[in-house]
């Protein structure tokens, strides 16, 4: 067991969705600064993504964001990050988060955050890292998505043993609590 000294958070960009979801992504920062564990985030500085930087910051803890030019030139960086990585696109950005962290987690989020989470996963099962991965399950937001994972496995699109592939936590101490004392279980190949 390595307790990580940097995750990686991915999370909604949005300033309308519930203020529930603000207060878990705050209250998550706010762990991860006291654990002295560096965020790794997707650079802005509005909906979640910038609540979570910012509650990082305010408790002490250290961020790195990165985050495409284009993303950037339309100000919404968080230009305060202790680290600030530009990036020439979102794959760019992606591979460098993945490199900079020891753990995944993702918070309440659309598309992207969808996307990423989910690449992530598919890297633990094709082993190509051993690295811890989390669905923060604020509200009960990611049910629906564990719902279709289920289906996965009862129709044999993947295998059941993969649910030890990824934690689900309602509350953030939860959360960080699984990352830091998580060890990898025994790898299940793909194809046999």
């Amino acid at each position: 067991m390595t307790v990580p000294k940097a995750i990686c958070v991915y999370s909604s960009s949005s300033n309308a969705v519930p203020l529930s979801f603000f207060a878990a992504a705050e209250e998550f920062g706010e762990l991860l600064a006291r654990r002295k564990i560096s965020l790794v985030y997707g650079g802005a500085t509005v909906g979640l993504m910038g609540a979570l930087a910012k509650s990082v910051h305010r408790h002490g803890g250290h961020v790195i964001g990165v985050i495409p030019r284009f993303m950037r030139d339309r100000e919404i960086a968080y230009e305060a990050a202790d680290e600030l990585i530009l990036t020439h696109d979102l794959r760019e950005r992606k591979a460098i988060m993945e490199s900079r962290a020891d753990a995944f987690v993702a918070l309440p989020g659309g598309f992207g955050t969808l996307e990423e989470i989910l690449e992530i996963l598919t890297l633990r099962q094709l082993q190509s890292h051993a690295k811890p991965v989390g669905f923060l399950n604020t509200d009960g937001f990611y049910d629906p998505l564990l719902q279709m994972f289920e289906r996965l496995y009862e129709h044999k699109f993947t295998k059941a043993e993969y649910r030890h592939l990824y934690h689900v936590a309602a509350k953030p101490a939860e959360m960080l609590e699984h990352l830091v004392n998580h060890r990898p279980p025994a790898a299940v190949s793909k194809w046999t």
